[in-house]
């Protein structure tokens, strides 16, 4: 009989984390066929996360992100070229140059991409940038050593707030524009937001919630010079960075026959992807920013999460199924993700979607040091601590049990805390 895992090819389209660490897997688990991993950019895997903190400090160059190999692969490497199609019928992953890659196994892994400013002329504008990849902290940090005149910051999630903090760190005048109440609330609720705003306007930050940019205008030159806010006021400023998110990098699945859209890809249980039709196509995972999934911990409700360790866990979740070495259990790793802010670390795990209630479990916002737990029907479903991360595993516990909110801690029953609302924005949207 043959040995199914000593032959074929294995494609991985995306060199990312969650691609770099799926290929890896398939390799562990005992393929030894032909690999092949694509990506549009130039560069092997790097990582990420440093990109918004130590690379713009200049701690640590852009291109020192990159990331080990924990496994030879032995594979064949396409950077610089975009995958364009996806061919299931004929099982063909067609590139941007014109080249065509056979498959008998595909894991996607294409990830997400900055979301643009909304108008492609004022992007355009010299000085306005975006944030997502190694080649844009180059050219931000770049933009920094020149010495702008004020740094104006759109949109207060993440990657704003250590955008900020750390233009902060270099003593850059910055005004941050959100339309929130609250730095984060979208995510953290209000509570938590208006502690993560204070933090801000500790150091430095000129913070402007529920607020929005109408335009940004340029000189005659064409480099961005001030942008006008919503009530008519103006903020001058020679560098913008548009920190609106991210949209998943599925349009190359158009026409594929796969469900795939703006909310990533949708997979089983298993991490297969689904059809039109709801049928898992058994030779195709899933995985990282761009997979979309049932999470058992919520129901089963689909879910695409943006977390460094879930690209991990997932890829690797996803490489051993394409290998025929998954045990056939769903994936259901916990969420968690970590921020640092002004020498501030912020961790969370589980999700604070539909949370309709939150408790600070441990310590106080007075100290700096606390732990919240979020609560939704009754029962704990997400926690988040500043610079107490040492409490959280407890926490992850009680909510991979399903444990009843209020959380009940060392034996200490702690329903006698105030409960409190999230206060999320009514303009919150799923993951």
């Amino acid at each position: 009989m043959k040995n199914m895992n000593a032959e074929g090819h294995a494609v991985v389209v995306g060199a990312s984390l969650a691609g770099l660490r799926g290929a890896e897997a398939l390799r562990r688990a005992g393929f030894a066929g032909r690999l092949t991993l694509v990506g549009d950019e130039a560069h092997r895997p790097y990582d990420r996360p440093p990109l918004s903190k130590a690379a713009l400090t200049g701690e640590i160059a852009p291109e020192a992100t990159a990331l080990p190999n924990l496994h030879a692969l032995d594979a064949e490497w396409r950077l610089g070229v975009a995958a364009i199609g996806l061919d299931r019928e004929g099982r063909e992953v067609r590139l941007a140059d014109g080249a065509t890659l056979s498959y008998d196994r595909l894991l996607i892994a294409t990830g997400s991409r900055a979301r643009p400013w909304s108008n492609p002329t004022e992007a355009g504008l010299a000085g306005v940038h975006t944030l997502r990849g190694r080649d844009d902290a180059a050219a931000l940090r770049r933009a920094l050593a020149a010495g702008p005149k004020r740094v104006l910051i759109i949109g207060a999630g993440f990657i704003g707030c250590e955008v900020a903090a750390s233009c902060r760190a270099l003593d850059h005048a910055v005004t941050l524009i959100d339309p929130g109440p609250a730095p984060l609330a979208r995510i953290l609720g209000q509570p938590v937001g208006e502690i993560v705003a204070a933090l801000h306007r500790a150091l430095g930050v000129d913070l402007r919630s529920r607020t929005k940019v109408a335009r940004l205008e340029g000189d005659a030159s064409g480099r961005v010079v001030r942008a006008i806010l919503d009530d008519g006021s103006e903020v001058e400023t020679d560098l913008v960075v548009v920190a609106l998110g991210a949209v998943r990098n599925t349009e190359w699945l158009s026409g594929s026959g796969l469900d795939a859209g703006p909310g990533g890809v949708l997979c089983d249980e298993a991490g297969y992807v689904l059809d039109m039709e709801g049928r898992p196509d058994r030779v195709i995972a899933a995985a990282g920013d761009v997979a979309r999934f049932p999470h058992p911990l919520y129901d089963g409700r689909p879910v695409a999460l943006e977390h460094w360790g879930h690209a991990v866990a997932q890829g690797e979740h996803a490489g051993r199924l394409l290998a025929g070495a998954a045990t056939g259990a769903a994936y259901a790793e916990m969420p968690a993700f970590w921020s640092s802010q002004g020498g501030v670390t912020i961790k969370s795990v589980g999700l604070t979607e539909g949370a309709d209630a939150m408790v600070f479990a441990q310590g106080s916002p007075k100290e700096g040091r606390f732990v919240v737990v979020y609560g939704a029907k009754g029962r704990c479903i997400a926690a988040l601590s500043f610079d107490s991360g040492r409490w959280l595993p407890a926490y992850a516990e009680q909510i991979a049990a399903r444990a009843p909110f209020p959380p009940i801690r060392v034996g200490v029953d702690l329903h006698g805390l105030a409960v409190l609302q999230p206060g999320f924005p009514e303009e919150r949207t799923s993951s």
